[in-house]
């Protein structure tokens, strides 16, 4: 029976880890540069911002047109060279002579990022056997925790060593495909295995709406994440770049720990439940934060994390639900459309900075969780999701 289906557990280790190190660079090292590239090509607000825009824009947009192409026919050596090229391609900005060579590269890493993850995610999927929800979690822990130790790798060692010292992160490019490249015969031979069988996994009907509003819940949780990351260094400016980057593995790190809890929850509570309480817990802990100092504002910003983002691998489970047939595009729209929405909103509120300062960005911040919340209560009922694709 379908039902009794193992967990891979080597895949799904794997694809998590390939999944830290993508998230690793594109969206843990990317918002966490920002200070450091406006320092380097003397940007302002906007135009920093602009380089969080292309990345995430370029793997957004790609994102579910990756997933498009691999619903009609899966093509696993995405799935190495879409690491391979998000690492390069940060790793070349070391050499960026200028503004646009350095939206170039970023474009490249953001590209790579979006052919990566709907491969990777299919394949986790493959991998899950019945665990689909604690395959996702532990898939998805593997990149927030990647985004929570890139802005902590920035703090540590390239504002030490300048962007140029990103060009240690060439090696890793090519040590990656080691990594994954162990894992695609396995894959070659599960898809080939599937194949037959593709008609009894595609059960029920795509349900648009219920989808439709859950991206947006994403692209506001989104906002919220890559906001806080972006504008924190700004907004604490009484600390050094490494305190505030600190701060951001506090914050993303916390996201990790709920990413797997709320994964492991979602089975019991329901993923709406989980969804529209996780994200109503985290409006508090962002209405305080702007208003404590010390050590309860690391308190505040861990709570806050673990709130908000908890519901991330839910999601993606849940997306997947809601359009059986497309398990590709789900996934492309989950974690790369709506994720990568972060990188529009950052630059909507950078140009909220340069004109009415860092302090009303973080205002608005703080009411995101809030409004993701209200959107939430009105998707489908999960259960009912889950019998019609049983």
């Amino acid at each position: 029976m379908k039902g009794k289906e193992p967990l891979f557990r080597r895949g799904v280790f794997t694809f998590s880890g390939s999944h830290f190190l993508n998230d690793l660079v594109t969206t843990g090292m990317v918002p966490a540069l920002v200070v450091l590239y406006k320092q380097a090509f003397d940007l302002n607000y906007t135009q920093s911002t602009l380089v969080v825009l292309m990345s995430y824009l370029t793997s957004s947009v790609s994102q579910p047109l990756f997933g498009m192409f691999a619903d009609r026919k899966p093509r696993i050596w995405l799935y190495p060279a879409g690491v391979f090229c998000s690492i390069m391609g940060l790793a070349l900005t070391g050499l960026a002579p200028s503004l646009p060579w350095l939206l170039l590269f970023i474009s490249i890493s953001g590209l790579g990022s979006g052919a990566f993850h709907p491969e990777a995610s299919r394949a986790t999927h493959l991998a899950s056997g019945s665990k689909k929800a604690l395959a996702q979690a532990i898939f998805q822990v593997g990149g927030n925790a990647g985004q929570a130790f890139g802005p902590l790798l920035v703090s540590l060692y390239v504002s030490h060593s300048g962007i140029q010292g990103l060009l240690w992160l060439i090696p890793i490019a090519f040590l990656s495909l080691l990594l994954t490249g162990q894992i695609l015969p396995w894959l070659r031979e599960k898809l080939e295995t599937t194949k037959l069988q593709s008609k009894k996994q595609i059960n029920g009907d795509n349900n648009l709406l219920g989808a439709t509003l859950l991206s947006c819940v994403i692209i506001l949780r989104s906002w919220c994440q890559i906001g806080v990351v972006v504008f924190l260094p700004f907004y604490l400016h009484n600390l050094t770049i490494q305190q505030s980057e600190i701060l951001s593995f506090v914050f993303v790190g916390a996201g990790a720990l709920g990413t797997f809890v709320g994964g492991v929850l979602a089975d019991k509570l329901g993923m709406k439940r989980l969804l529209v309480s996780s994200m109503l817990l985290a409006t508090p802990f962002a209405l305080i934060f702007p208003h404590v100092h010390g050590v309860l504002s690391v308190l505040v910003l861990l709570l806050f994390g673990f709130s908000v983002l908890s519901s991330f691998s839910v999601s993606v489970v849940y997306m997947q639900r809601m359009l059986p047939k497309n398990i590709g595009l789900a996934s492309g729209l989950s974690i790369g459309f709506g994720v990568g929405a972060g990188g529009i909103g950052s630059v909507f509120m950078g140009g909220i900075s340069d004109i009415f300062g860092i302090a009303t960005v973080f205002t608005i911040l703080s009411l995101l969780p809030l409004a993701g919340s209200l959107i939430a209560v009105f998707l489908p009922n999960d259960r009912m999701e889950k019998k019609l694709a049983a």
